[in-house]
């Protein structure tokens, strides 16, 4: 039986409210900070690749980052986002989609992804992500990702995980793509759990 990406998704945020998922953050410092390092401009325009329902769009609209863009798979993850921020809602480009099957309307100035392409245990699956990664991303463009790091956990909503370091990912990702900041995080759950967390800045060549 193939595996229905999307209705996993949607089955979390239908049973979830997005204060208890586990990758909640209340506020997401190192996300920021490493979007704010990449040197671009507030003009530029940052996709939040899997951002759903976390607030990262919410801290970069206040940073004053006047383009941005969240991508999901669930249109529950995304409607409980636009709901929170209200009228500011439509200054934000919303996209529903599987990152696998992405096609992206323009490029990219940076492209944000907090913990999907961990989940991403299949070749076939990691080398679509690629691909979308590319189209959206010309050269000269950043890129963050953040992973579970080398010995965190291997798994996570109750699926298999894939966890990273710098050259783990840099192989994935393959030529094209140069390695400026890693950093790493211990992310606390909702429920006290702990997590290890890589966070890569990337450039594209």
């Amino acid at each position: 039986m193939t595996f229905d990406r999307k209705r996993h998704w949607d089955k979390v945020y239908e049973g979830k409210s997005p204060l208890e998922v586990s990758w909640f953050q209340a506020e997401p410092v190192r996300s920021l900070a490493l979007i704010q390092n990449s040197g671009i401009g507030k003009d530029g325009f940052v996709i939040d690749v899997g951002g759903g329902a976390s607030v990262l769009v919410d801290a970069l609209l206040a940073a004053g980052y006047a383009k941005v863009a969240v991508l999901d798979i669930s249109a529950g993850a995304l409607a409980a986002a636009r709901g929170r921020l209200g009228e500011r809602a439509a200054q934000v480009e919303w996209l529903e989609a599987d990152i696998t099957a992405f096609k992206p309307p323009h490029s990219y100035t940076l492209w944000h992804d907090r913990a999907v392409f961990h989940f991403l245990t299949e070749k076939a699956d990691r080398e679509k992500y690629v691909q979308a990664l590319k189209k959206a991303v010309p050269s000269g463009g950043h890129i963050v990702i953040a992973a579970f790091a080398i010995g965190g956990p291997k798994k996570c909503s109750g699926l298999d995980i894939v966890q990273y370091d710098a050259s783990k990912l840099l192989h994935e990702l393959g030529e094209g793509f140069a390695l400026a900041e890693e950093t790493q995080e211990l992310h606390v759950t909702p429920t006290g759990g702990k997590q290890q967390f890589s966070y890569f800045r990337l450039l594209r060549k």
